[in-house]
């Protein structure tokens, strides 16, 4: 019964183990639940086939096992997922075969002597596994271009957690061999060393996520001064044209002042005047699509795009139907919208993009509705959105983040699709305004 217990709480820690290498390495090509089912099945396979003690065949089988988990779950090619499986494989077997070395040397009456000796060796190879395996991710991850200066630093800070448990291992090897310890003591050791162990598991979950958390955060905020960023442009380009009216408004003024320049004969100066009119910013005519200055800008300029990448650009926006929607949120919506739009029609023959707006009657929603061309159908994530499926994940994916922040702000829906038949992309957002 206690040859189980130690199996089952061997292949639990090393499950978590390989679970936090390679997700600390590897961008996932599965999702979460994927990969927890595989782990769990397989790991379970790895505990019934321990049960019979064949060491060699445990050891081939735990290799296999790892290399088709990171294989198939990971973004990885086969020799590289081979490549890691042998060095956690081999940093397993090692690290169990030093603690027993060790403890033979040094205290060689403790698995004897000591009734939880056999547990306590289980925790040390298994804290010493640990240790080694966030040391190697730490290697890895200084030649890799996803690693940050300030998580190295918190890394190598962190990893004093498991020598300083090493040490104190020692310490109850030490104990264990000197000295004859009560049933109370034992168990006390024994439950102690279990701490110790869920320390470091828990310090180094909660570092991983917490530094997950600070890049998609960090990512949010880049994206969020680029749509700020977007929406100063756009008043940019109302404030133009406001100038341009202010242009015509005056152009009286400037015609009388060519007739003075004309009295007096001095052709050079009208000539060099009517051209600075003429180069003016102010006087090029703006594209009209709607009766929203933000949103008629906004539309103007992926029309400008859609014609130099021969892509057919058509918009219908009904009056006054996003009028309560913020400038900054018509921009973070229809440009992400518009920029994941012209993405997937770009070199497509005879592709197009069409925008709807209007109020659904008797109701306060407003639909907005993007069809685009689009050759391959996109990858789907738990919510039924589409996810990024470019290499870096984390300077990607934030678009459809945004959208659906803005959609939640305003009380909406969002659904998005894939029409195989006329290979189109869909996104219906339903608003209330």
């Amino acid at each position: 019964m206690e040859h189980m217990v130690l199996l089952i709480f061997s292949f639990l820690v090393e499950a978590v183990i390989i679970w936090q290498y390679s997700s600390g390495l590897f961008a996932p090509g599965r999702s979460k639940k994927s990969r927890m089912i595989f782990i769990g099945i397989f790991y379970v396979i790895l505990f019934f086939v321990a049960m019979a003690g064949k060491v060699w065949l445990n050891i081939i089988l735990y290799f296999l096992v790892n290399a088709m988990f990171l294989y198939t779950q990971f973004k990885i090619d086969i020799m590289l997922a081979i490549f890691h499986s042998a060095i956690v494989t081999t940093i397993m077997g090692s690290s169990e075969f030093a603690v027993f070395t060790l403890t033979s040397w040094f205290i060689p009456h403790f698995l004897d002597n000591a009734k939880s000796g056999l547990f306590i060796y289980t925790l040390f190879s298994k804290i010493l596994l640990f240790t080694i395996i966030n040391l190697l991710l730490n290697f890895f991850r200084k030649t890799s271009s996803r690693q940050e200066d300030y998580k190295e630093n918190t890394n190598f800070a962190l990893m004093l957690i498991p020598v300083s448990s090493i040490f104190i291992m020692v310490t109850f090897f030490s104990i264990g061999e000197k000295f004859a310890l009560t049933t109370q003591m034992n168990s006390m050791i024994t439950l102690s060393a279990v701490f110790l162990l869920g320390i470091n598991l828990i310090v180094f979950g909660i570092n991983q996520y917490n530094h997950q958390r600070n890049i998609e955060v960090t990512d949010m905020q880049l994206l969020l001064q680029k749509e700020a960023d977007s929406a100063e442009y756009y008043k940019m380009l109302l404030s133009q044209t406001e100038n341009r009216n202010i242009l015509i408004h005056d152009i009286k003024k400037h015609l009388h002042s060519i007739k003075l320049l004309n009295d007096k004969v001095e052709n050079d100066k009208i000539n060099a005047y009517i051209c600075q009119l003429l180069d003016s910013s102010d006087l090029k005519e703006p594209v009209r699509i709607c009766d929203n200055e933000m949103l008629n800008a906004i539309l103007g300029r992926y029309q400008r795009q859609c014609v130099n990448k021969h892509i057919d650009f058509h918009a219908d926006i009904r009056s006054g139907v996003l009028k309560q929607v913020s400038p900054h949120d018509l921009t973070s919506l229809f440009c992400n919208l518009m920029d994941n739009a012209v993405e997937a029609a770009e070199n497509i023959p005879e592709a197009f993009i069409e925008v709807t707006a209007q109020k659904k009657e008797n109701s306060p929603f407003c639909v907005i509705v993007v069809i685009n061309s689009c050759r391959v159908a996109p990858t789907y994530g738990a919510d039924n959105l589409p996810v990024s499926n470019k290499k870096n994940l984390r300077k990607h994916g934030y678009g459809i983040k945004s959208i659906k922040k803005v959609t939640r702000q305003y009380g909406g829906n969002l659904q998005m699709y894939y029409d195989e038949i006329s290979a189109t992309f869909h996104a219906i957002i339903t608003l209330k305004v």
